[in-house]
């Protein structure tokens, strides 16, 4: 499986409901294609506990180690993206829920003062919780607790569950509270580096050329390519390459043929879809597509 995105990154996958918009899951970063899941963002936060293995997580320019016993809080409308580290598998738990569900209604203050305080800061996108810190823990328990129950839920569950939110949530506000007052940073270059993945994502089909990308943006060639290194720690050239064969998983799995696939998601010849093919996914399409009937 992978993350399914909008042509902006926006995750399609819904997080809940209207009316109890909370999605609760184990994972395992090995059921993702290649061991990963792709960048994407979606106006929820997230927070996650690793139960087994180690993780490498982004948070836009931000890289996280995650091991056993340890989270992460992920801010709303983050870029994030999660890999297996050293070919292992990692399984983990999360809890991914609307702010709506903390503070009720639009301009309660409940969130223009506790919740909008934390949202609205591009500079705390993202926080490592490590079992070390007692109040982390505390929330790393608190998240074990609302995974047991949407396992065997009560009947008071939604409710259970709102409380344990609030109680993760007041920990958060106050821990945030507590540090020293910062100027709001805009960070332009996260917008610009959703610029650049949407613009790949819409066209990665075509002949792109660095031009192209680089014209999108409008900065210099030499810049647009340090920029995308320094920020998704490849080229723009290995991520298209990338983007073009996890969209091309879909179509083989539909039976579309090699040749046909290969011109789909832009490939010059089927040769050479197969060979970039081989390098990514470790197999040929056609053994691929076999083993995914299976």
């Amino acid at each position: 499986m992978q993350i399914h995105t909008e042509k902006n990154q926006k995750e399609i996958k819904s997080h809940g409901s209207f009316a109890f918009p909370v999605h609760i899951s184990p994972e395992s970063i090995q059921s993702y294609e290649q061991g990963n899941f792709l960048w994407h963002w979606h106006p929820e936060i997230e927070l996650t506990l690793i139960t087994s293995g180690q993780m490498e997580y982004y948070v836009n320019d931000k890289k996280y180690t995650l091991s056993k016993g340890e989270g992460l809080f992920g801010n709303s409308n983050t870029l994030h993206s999660g890999h297996m580290k050293d070919g292992q598998n990692c399984d983990y738990l999360t809890v991914t829920f609307h702010p709506r569900f903390i503070y009720g209604y639009e301009n309660s203050l409940l969130q223009t003062r506790y919740v909008d305080f934390i949202t609205s800061s591009e500079v705390w996108h993202s926080l490592k919780l490590t079992p070390d810190t007692k109040w982390q823990q505390e929330i790393l328990v608190l998240i074990q607790e609302i995974t047991m129950l949407a396992q065997d839920p009560p009947y008071d569950y939604e409710l259970e569950v709102h409380l344990l939110l609030t109680q993760i949530w007041q920990k958060l506000y106050r821990y945030f509270k507590s540090l020293p007052e910062e100027e709001a940073r805009p960070q332009k270059h996260l917008e610009r580096l959703k610029q650049i993945l949407t613009y790949l994502q819409a066209h990665y089909q075509e002949d792109l050329s660095l031009d192209d990308v680089a014209d999108h943006i409008s900065i210099c060639k030499s810049e647009c390519c340090r920029f995308f290194k320094k920020y998704m720690k490849m080229t723009i050239f290995d991520y298209l390459l990338f983007l073009r064969i996890q969209n091309s998983l879909p179509l083989l799995r539909a039976g579309e043929s090699i040749t046909k696939t290969a011109g789909m998601v832009g490939f010059s010849t089927p040769a050479y879809y197969g060979q970039i093919f081989k390098r990514y996914m470790g197999c040929s399409p056609t053994t691929w597509r076999s083993m995914s009937s299976h």
